[in-house]
């Protein structure tokens, strides 16, 4: 009895991931000094298909259909895999949104505003820019990139200081695609919006009172688009520094829209006006 009990957990062992510890064994996740925690499917498999030098990778024993894709990109680039329980991985990760796999990353690493406009030359294309005025809520900052990364912007800029930087929960918001998208971290947003005039982009802020519908503003060319956080909308000096203001209509009783809702309008807006779609 024992001999079968023994083949069958070898059996149903996932093959590429390390074996979890047998009941009473201790066992403490810990993410390594310096690290940072990815957690949800679509962070972890992003991740990996991006290429990122995983440092580990926890997977809980009774997960899923992913399970087998995860294993064959965490093989092909040497990232180790380990079974644990489910419990283990709510330690770990403080809660119970991680979907049963996480992962340990070197830190995140930000890029300069150069590094952005470069991306946008090699591409051949005219910049598109993301800049936010102070985002707090991670959820907005991770949907806002996630659109971002869909509607072919080539980079994102944030404040350092009253704004959310990047963190797990804002690399699950974004479903991974923060693994594909730079973000840049400036000091002074209205000092950035100047030298960024400079380089010849053409600076367009979304605000209520703004001076064009969005679908009035003619959006072409290199572009940095700017949203403002979460009920406030842009600051003043923020408003006053764009080359214009454009705002999104609204035919019904609610005044305003969240920001990364807002954001998604007007970057596809951008998007539209770039392309041959009308």
């Amino acid at each position: 009895m024992s001999r079968k009990r023994s083949e069958v957990g070898v059996s149903r062992r996932r093959e590429g991931a390390q074996r979890r510890p047998r009941s009473g064994e201790p066992l403490q996740l810990r993410l390594p000094q310096g690290s940072r925690l990815i957690e949800g499917w679509n962070p972890v498999l992003e991740a990996l298909r991006a290429g990122r030098r995983l440092q580990q990778v926890w997977l809980a024993a009774d997960q899923n259909k992913n399970a087998a894709t995860l294993l064959e990109l965490a093989r092909e680039i040497g990232v180790p895999v380990t079974e644990v329980d489910r419990q283990q991985l709510s330690v770990l990760t403080g809660g119970d949104e991680h979907q049963g796999v996480a992962a340990a990353a070197p830190p995140y690493e930000y890029v300069g505003v150069d590094a952005i406009l470069e991306r946008a030359a090699a591409r051949g294309e005219e910049p598109f820019l993301l800049l936010l005025d102070h985002i707090e809520d991670p959820q907005n900052l991770g949907s806002l990139i996630r659109t971002a990364e869909c509607a072919g912007v080539h980079g994102v800029v944030i404040p350092t200081r009253r704004a959310a930087g990047v963190t797990p929960a804002v690399g699950k918001a974004s479903a991974g695609a923060i693994e594909y998208m730079p973000v840049a971290r400036v000091t002074n947003l209205v000092q950035e919006m100047e030298r960024l005039k400079e380089r010849g982009l053409w600076v367009v802020g979304a605000h209520m009172e703004g001076e064009r519908s969005l679908f009035d503003a003619d959006l072409r060319g290199p572009v940095a688009l700017v949203i403002g956080a979460e009920g406030r909308g842009l600051s003043r000096l923020v408003a006053e520094r764009c080359d214009s203001r454009v705002y999104v209509p609204m035919w019904g009783r609610i005044n305003s829209l969240n920001a990364s809702v807002a954001g998604a309008l007007l970057m596809y807006e951008v998007a539209r006006s770039r392309s041959r779609i009308v």
